[in-house]
């Protein structure tokens, strides 16, 4: 698997560029929030998490994640709604021989979404200590499914929006 790239340009007019930037920021805060989930699973205090979830707020001009977990939940489903409600068929009359790529990329979405809900749950208990774990567990299962669809996702369409000059049908 092909290392992502760091921090691309996003003024570049070619689009896999712009969906590695995303993906890029999408990674840098999926980050900080597994280092948080680790503090949680060892025990940190409610109030020190919740400090955390603070600092988090104000990092990142783009995400300015609302309470970490939730911030990154609805940025996530936001982006891939637009993937599965432009993108995704713009690809498939484009280059049709990517249809069971976009197939497993729009399965993985509704796989990250149930992901999500349950993110969303835990994270307004973090008062509980079953929730805590729980939290824990749903953003390791995340991060892996993620990174994994991230990686398949630049690997399958970076190549065929490279090649876009226009939106197609325009």
């Amino acid at each position: 698997m092909p290392a992502p790239a760091e921090d691309p340009d996003p003024r570049t007019p070619a689009l896999g560029q712009h969906l590695r930037w995303v993906h890029a920021m999408l990674r840098r805060d999926l980050a900080s929030v597994r280092e948080l989930a680790g503090r949680v699973s060892e025990g940190a205090a409610v109030s020190d998490v919740r400090e955390e979830l603070s600092a988090l707020e104000t990092r990142g001009p783009l995400f300015q994640l609302h309470a970490a977990c939730l911030g990154y939940c609805q940025l996530l489903h936001s982006h891939h709604g637009g993937e599965d409600e432009l993108l995704f068929p713009a690809v498939r009359r484009a280059a049709p021989h990517l249809g069971t790529a976009v197939d497993r990329l729009e399965a993985d979405h509704r796989e990250v979404a149930a992901v999500l809900a349950d993110i969303e749950r835990l994270a307004d208990d973090l008062d509980h200590e079953p929730s805590r774990r729980g939290l824990v567990d749903a953003l390791n299962l995340l991060s892996t499914g993620l990174l994994e669809h991230l990686a398949y996702e630049e690997e399958t369409l970076v190549p065929v929006l490279d090649g876009w000059t226009s939106w197609p049908g325009q």
